[in-house]
């Protein structure tokens, strides 16, 4: 079998650990049986021996196929890998709906996406990225007695996603700490306020207020700080014609959202300003993950 998982922008500015979406930059797996355990790295994280050593993919997987099957057996894993790590474009979330999917399908369970979104919130206790990577599109989730629910909407073709992706890898559990551990109630308000806005504006296809809605006051501004060229690289893609430009999950990455084609010259723009970092520019996935 192949499994195909997207990467994920999450939080969108306001939307802390609620919302997010899919983007067509994909994580490859074929998985096939064999005499013995082995794995095989392309691309991102292929000359990083510890993820060969520990891999949270087959250690998801194996756990999910022994509970289904009652077998223990031996599989090879090939990897091509295109999400970078660390960079806040779910590559984590990415290795844990791939590998619940994965051991469903092995087992010869019917795969079911409810099914593997809430399996997933056991390893990632936040939905906002394993949702999107799961189901595709935009999606809005609230969690409630340990489970996901979630409104997926399909993302328009004529948009596309502008990321700039700098060398400096984020550690997401160093940069929750970074964060405050109290916020006044004006700043809840606030991101109450501009997430459901942002919400609407993507359920009713209000782009030109996007700008407005992606506002934040509770992380964005304490993350962006320990890479303070972000704060450039959000106002000159603002300045250039993006409808929104947010720091991805919790970083290093910068998502930006465009017209498509204000959204190529964008990037040209992009790659030649911050040269440092790179820059692409790709769709929206509406799917989620899928199986070959």
């Amino acid at each position: 079998m192949k499994i195909l998982v997207p990467a994920t922008s999450a939080n969108l500015g306001p939307g802390f650990d609620c919302l997010g979406l899919s983007l067509k930059l994909f994580n490859e797996v074929v998985i096939e049986k064999a005499n013995f355990t082995s794995i095989s790295i392309s691309g991102e994280g292929s000359e990083n021996v510890f993820l060969k050593k520990n891999n949270a993919f087959v250690r998801i997987f194996n756990e999910i196929y022994e509970k289904l099957s009652g077998k223990k057996e031996n599989f090879r894993f090939i990897f091509e890998n295109n999400i970078p790590l660390s960079r806040g474009l779910g590559s984590s979330s990415a290795v844990i709906v791939g590998a619940i999917g994965a051991a469903y399908f092995m087992s010869g369970f019917k795969v079911e996406k409810e099914r593997v979104l809430n399996e997933a919130l056991k390893y990632e206790n936040h939905p906002d990225n394993i949702a999107p990577a799961t189901l595709g599109g935009f999606v809005c989730s609230v969690v409630e007695n340990d489970k996901v629910f979630s409104i997926k909407k399909e993302l328009d073709s004529a948009l596309k996603a502008v990321l700039l992706i700098p060398n400096v890898a984020m550690n997401t559990e160093q940069s929750r700490k970074a964060l405050s551990a109290n916020f006044s109630l004006k700043d809840c308000v606030f991101n109450l306020s501009h997430s459901t806005f942002l919400t609407a504006c993507f359920l009713e296809k209000k782009y030109d207020l996007l700008k407005l809605a992606s506002q934040d006051k509770l992380h964005e501004f304490k993350r962006m700080q320990t890479l303070p060229e972000l704060f450039e690289v959000q106002k000159f893609a603002l300045e250039n014609k993006a409808l929104m430009s947010t720091l991805s999950g919790s970083g290093s990455s910068f998502f930006s959202l465009a017209f498509r084609d204000d959204a190529e010259n964008l990037a040209k723009k992009m790659a030649q300003k911050f040269s440092a970092s790179r820059v692409v520019c790709v769709e929206f996935d509406n799917e989620g993950f899928k199986i070959c």
